[in-house]
């Protein structure tokens, strides 16, 4: 587990984080959210002790993340793919990670195989795509068989084989109950990953709770409906004491009731109904919607250049693997 007390962070007059506390538990992937400049990777280095906190504490396993022995064997993590040394190839690259954290030269194979790299394991990762760099970071991660997964912008540069590849990468760690916290953009991947959400804005925790609680509280709820008698719809509605809005398509909108209501009070009065579809915002609809006030970099609606920069493109990685084949437990 992840246990976050009171983190927080200042550059000069900047206060990057502010304040920060949660937990991020075992068994389940849980998504990190925020806009750009919201302190997410800021928080993510000060888990890994890579930035010194200015205030509270962050600990791994009821640990410090510089008083962990051996750290790759506690968490593992992908914070920057391309962060790594030019002259090496794949393979020595993470085969001196394996030695300075007392893991066995096998398991480098056994993680490149794992990620779809053996075929490259011998050249230099300075000539990867980005899509393989990103593997070549997740590789690092796993090289530990940690307990502890943290993945900054995973899928980056990943085609579509590969977004899926990682998906059910994380979503098989967390069933082994491993700790898996992941940073993302991609709202819609983040939908079909996570089940558990943080979110910060401006540094401050906006928001600790289940991807269905988070939608259901940050968004509208309605039904949409429509017939071929829309004003006679309205009327047996009103008399219900529901109060449709006009939608697209000559469609009502209607909260306050549900689907089977409607279509059982439309059935008593012999209304034909041509749609009958409850309607919930997606994932990035209530992420829009909650951290409105907390967006720092806003770009220009004129296309101008703004600093609302998101996560940079990168070409397709070739190849993939099945997360399965060679993934190798210690039965966490």
């Amino acid at each position: 587990m992840i246990e976050l007390r009171g983190l927080t962070k200042r550059y000069g007059e900047k206060l990057a984080v502010d304040d920060l506390t949660f937990n991020v538990r075992p068994g389940l992937v849980t998504g990190f959210l925020g806009p750009n400049g919201a302190g997410k990777s800021t928080t993510m280095r000060m888990v890994l002790g890579l930035d010194i906190p200015s205030g509270g504490e962050v600990r791994i396993d009821g640990k410090p993340y510089d008083r962990l022995r051996d750290p790759l064997n506690y968490i593992g993590a992908l914070l920057e793919a391309k962060a790594v040394h030019g002259g090496r190839t794949a393979r020595h690259h993470l085969l001196c990670l394996a030695q300075s954290n007392g893991i066995p030269e096998r398991r480098v194979d056994e993680v490149l195989d794992l990620v779809g790299l053996s075929a490259v394991a011998k050249k230099r990762p300075k000539g990867f795509s980005l899509g393989m760099g990103q593997r070549l970071g997740i590789a690092g991660a796993l090289l530990g068989d940690p307990s502890i997964l943290m993945f900054d912008e995973p899928v980056n540069g990943l085609d579509p084989e590969g977004i899926h590849w990682i998906r059910n990468l994380m979503q098989h760690l967390a069933s082994e109950g491993r700790t898996v916290f992941v940073s993302s953009h991609l709202m819609s991947e983040m939908a079909l990953t996570a089940e558990h959400l943080v979110v910060i804005g401006q540094g401050r925790l906006l928001a600790d709770t289940s991807m269905a609680t988070f939608i259901a509280e940050n968004s509208r709820a309605y039904v949409r409906v429509r017939t071929p008698e829309p004003e006679r719809l309205r009327e047996v509605l009103a008399a219900e004491g529901l109060a449709p809005a006009p939608g697209p398509e000559g469609a009502w909108e209607v909260e306050g009731a549900r689907a089977e209501q409607i279509g059982e009070l439309a059935a008593r009065h012999r209304l034909v109904l041509h749609e009958l579809s409850p309607q919930r915002a997606s994932l990035e609809e209530a992420f829009m919607q909650l951290t409105a006030e907390s967006v720092e970099y806003h770009a220009h609606g004129d296309g101008a250049p703004g600093r609302e920069d998101g996560p940079a493109a990168g070409p397709e990685a070739r190849g993939g693997a099945d997360w399965g084949a060679g993934w190798k437990t210690k039965g966490k």
